[in-house]
Parts: structure tokens; C-alpha cells; sequence
């Protein structure tokens, strides 16, 4: 039998049992993979406490993990068995075996471990698509912009990332601690919003212009502040509420704020085509493999702990990426 966390109601970290499920041979367009490294992400505490509904009960949490391809059913015909694949979709990836669209699984190049992709696929994609695709604008040389929580997962790769780029990036953090991370992630300022005004801050360091874009995952202790940063039509791309729902937005601030723009960005929009996903992938790997952006897999929890992995992860104990090893 195969193992899994499987929930049978919404709640707390104690609603996560480890127990036998069966994996069937899979159908058309399917893929049977035996996960090697499960990725932890925030959203699955969302879907265990029911802020965003799983498609039935009982359920098996999580989106991503890296494996091999064990079996294929019909009409899949662009991958083989023994394939080294990832994949950020759907639910049951916190699971020993599962099936899955094949359309949804990317091979993983030689060069990347099975860890390091199930640590960056959905973090590393998220980046790509919020720097490269949900800000209307190239990131230019030396220009400033604002990544709230610059130590969390995709602020690593997203700081790294646009410090690639040669963009000058002002990073919010929530200790000292996190502090020391972001510089490492390439930030040329770190603010430490537990102990300063990062609005002053960022005034300050922008000589009171403030900055074209922020990328805000922190949601309501944020929102506001970030709406403060921008300078001019500029944009506040939100992708987490990792401190609640932020506040409703009234148009009229956003005018009187100057004419700002603010979206909810999700990666499952941004790469729903096939095609997008594709080369969302290949740049993440291109970026990696030219050591653009490292990944720092900083924990892993044995698939049978992901409860206590939850845990740590909603106090915001974590930093980096953590994996889940079957």
C-alpha cells in the first residue's frame, strides 16, 4: 500500500494522518509518479484550515514534488518511464505515489537534484511570472523595488532573482535573523519592520520617490504600507496573505495614493497553458543553472512529520524552502 496525509476535515495541524491509499494504473493523459521530494508551500496550511476549499473530503494536501515517472497511461506520449519529472498542480503530492495529469509534469534537467526542484518549482515559477510577467515592466538597472518578506520562499528566489537582473532591491523582514537571509538573497537594503517604519525607511532610501512595484506575500500587517511605498502609477502585485486577508481596496485611495494599480496575482492563471508552464520552467532552470539563484533547501521533515511541518511553518519558524522526504 501507498502511504499518505490525508485529512478528512479541516483544522489544525492534528486533522493530518499518515495512512494507506491506493494508487490505481493511470487513465488518459495520466502519469503515475513515486514522489522523491514533496515541497511545502503556505497554501497548503490554506486548503488544511479551509480558507481555500480541497474538491472533496477525505483529501490529500499538496501541490508540488519532484519523482519519477513509474507508469503512463494513453496518449501520453512526451514522457517515458524513469523520467526524472516536477510538478506544481492539483492536489495529492503528500503522498508516497499518485497520479496525475501528464501535461503537468516537467522534466527535470541534469544539473538540478530531485530536492532542489521540489524545493524551487512552484517558489521558483512564482518568481518568474510576478518579475517577468505580473509587472508590465522590465526590471531596469539599478532601479529600486520593494519584496516584502525577503527571506520567506519565494522571496529568496525573487530577491536573487531581480538582483540578477541588476535591479537594487529594498527587502522587508520580520528579525534579525531573516535580516542576515535577505542580504545573503542579494538585498541592497534590508528593513526590519519588526523594529522600524519600513515606509519611512523606504522613503529614505528612495530619497522620498518610493519604488515602482512591491511584492507583498505578508497580506493585511502590510497592505497598507505597501500601498505608501509606491511612487506614482505604480504597482503592489499581492501573492500571500501570510498575516490574514488584506483590507478591501477603495479606488478613490488608489487615486489619491497616485493613480497605483494593485492586483492578486496567482500562479495558477499565470500558467494554466501548457506552454506557459513550459517556459516558465525552463527559465527558472536556466537562472539556476547559471547560479543566478541558489536554492536553499533549509529543511526537511520525513513525509510522516508534515503536521509538525505545518506547525513550523505558520509561526513563521521557517525560512527558505523545506522539502518533505517520502
Amino acid at each position: 500500500m501507498t502511504k499518505a496525509i490525508v485529512i478528512n476535515e479541516t483544522g489544525g495541524p492534528e486533522v493530518m494522518t499518515w495512512t494507506d491509499v491506493t494508487v490505481g494504473d493511470p487513465g488518459e493523459g495520466q502519469a503515475r509518479v513515486r514522489n522523491t521530494a514533496i515541497g511545502l508551500n503556505f497554501i497548503d496550511v490554506y486548503f488544511r484550515q479551509g480558507i481555500f476549499p480541497l474538491p472533496s473530503m477525505p483529501g490529500i494536501l499538496g501541490a508540488e514534488a519532484a519523482g519519477v515517472v513509474e507508469a503512463v497511461g494513453e496518449g501520453v506520449d512526451y514522457l517515458n518511464v524513469g523520467d526524472r519529472v516536477v510538478y506544481s498542480a492539483g492536489f495529492g503530492s503528500y503522498s508516497e505515489e499518485r497520479l496525475i495529469a501528464a501535461d503537468r509534469l516537467i522534466r527535470i534537467p541534469d544539473g538540478i537534484d530531485d530536492v532542489q526542484a521540489a524545493g524551487s518549482f512552484s517558489k521558483g515559477t512564482t518568481a518568474e511570472f510576478l518579475l517577468l510577467r505580473a509587472w508590465p515592466h522590465n526590471v531596469e538597472k539599478g532601479g529600486k523595488i520593494l519584496v516584502q518578506a525577503a527571506a520567506g520562499g519565494v522571496g529568496s528566489i525573487l530577491c536573487q532573482w531581480a538582483t540578477h537582473l541588476g535591479a537594487e532591491v529594498i527587502g522587508t523582514v520580520g528579525s534579525a535573523a531573516k535580516a542576515e537571509i535577505a542580504k545573503a538573497n542579494g538585498c541592497s537594503h534590508v528593513i526590519n519592520y519588526s523594529e522600524e517604519n519600513f515606509v519611512e525607511r523606504v522613503k529614505e532610501i528612495t530619497d522620498g520617490a518610493g519604488v515602482p512595484v512591491v511584492f507583498d506575500a505578508v497580506g493585511k500587517d502590510t497592505f497598507e504600507g505597501s500601498l505608501d511605498c509606491l511612487s506614482p502609477r505604480g504597482f503592489l502585485i499581492n501573492f500571500g496573505t501570510a498575516s490574514g486577508p488584506p483590507p478591501m481596496v477603495d479606488p478613490t485611495q488608489l487615486m489619491l495614493k497616485g493613480s497605483l494599480y494593485v492586483t492578486r496575482a496567482s500562479l495558477l492563471h499565470y500558467n494554466a497553458a501548457r506552454s506557459d508552464l513550459q517556459a516558465s520552467a525552463d527559465a527558472l532552470f536556466d537562472v539556476m543553472l547559471s547560479g543566478g539563484v541558489k536554492v536553499d533547501v533549509a529543511n526537511t521533515y520525513a513525509l510522516k512529520d508534515a503536521a509538525q511541518a505545518h506547525k513550523d511553518l505558520a509561526t513563521r519558524k521557517l525560512t527558505g524552502s523545506t522539502v518533505l522526504l517520502p
